[in-house]
């Protein structure tokens, strides 16, 4: 009995386009191969019609820049495709340490005095105060065991969900992404000594919380499976 071919392409309608599904198992060249005898078949040729948007999903393989353009090509050939994502679950070596950089915790212990500026990537834990003329500034979320009595800015490429948070909370200045709230006019003040967080509320302004909202307000910040 002759054994059955290995299938290394699957091709699924949705209400969207076309969905590729390449097997990242095989040969790249083997690929390329079935994939063009699978997209001449009769239904994948038109002269004219509607474009057709097409997501490839390519598993555990690392795709090049040259290999996506090879895809594209075959793709595209005498149709009316048109590649819309090349989905992979590979990232290179230099795009995960960029992660790692953007969502690790840098700890810092010192006091940021009047004219020092502190700018990080990722998240800042900072234990000490920042006082009065001081800035603090990360791509993602502040977090201050002391006073914060001088500037904080979080989020400052463009990151709206990051959050300020402070043992004491009397800044000078508070930035979130773009979003700048200047202190202490518009900041509530809560009674007692509990820590305050700052966010951006839905309707794009900086709010002052109790500490213990975050988890409500930011659930994604525990990072680590199984949560507390």
């Amino acid at each position: 009995m002759k054994a059955q071919k290995q299938q290394f392409v699957t091709i699924k309608g949705t209400k969207d386009g076309l969905t590729l599904h390449l097997d990242d198992s095989c040969s790249f060249e083997q690929l390329l191969h079935e994939l063009e005898e699978m997209l001449s078949l009769k239904q994948y040729i038109q002269d004219n019609g509607p474009i057709i948007g097409v997501s490839v999903k390519v598993g555990n393989r690392y795709v090049t820049e040259n290999q996506q353009e090879e895809l594209k090509t075959v793709i595209r050939k005498n149709r009316n495709l048109v590649v819309e994502i090349i989905d992979s679950n590979v990232i290179t070596k230099e795009e995960g340490l960029r992660l790692k950089r953007e969502t690790e915790v840098v700890s810092v212990a010192k006091i940021i005095r009047s004219g020092q500026v502190l700018k990080v990537i990722g998240d800042l834990l900072l234990i000490g105060d920042v006082n009065p003329g001081g800035t603090v500034i990360a791509t993602g979320n502040i977090f201050v065991l002391g006073s914060l009595k001088g500037i904080a800015h979080a989020g400052f490429d463009g990151d709206t969900h990051a959050v300020i948070a402070a043992s004491m909370m009397k800044p000078s200045q508070l930035r979130i992404s773009d979003v700048l709230n200047r202190a202490p006019d518009h900041i509530p003040k809560h009674e007692g000594n509990e820590m305050e967080c700052a966010y951006i509320d839905e309707d794009e302004n900086i709010t002052i919380e109790r500490l213990q909202q975050l988890t409500h307000l930011r659930p994604n910040l525990t990072r680590f499976e199984g949560g507390f």
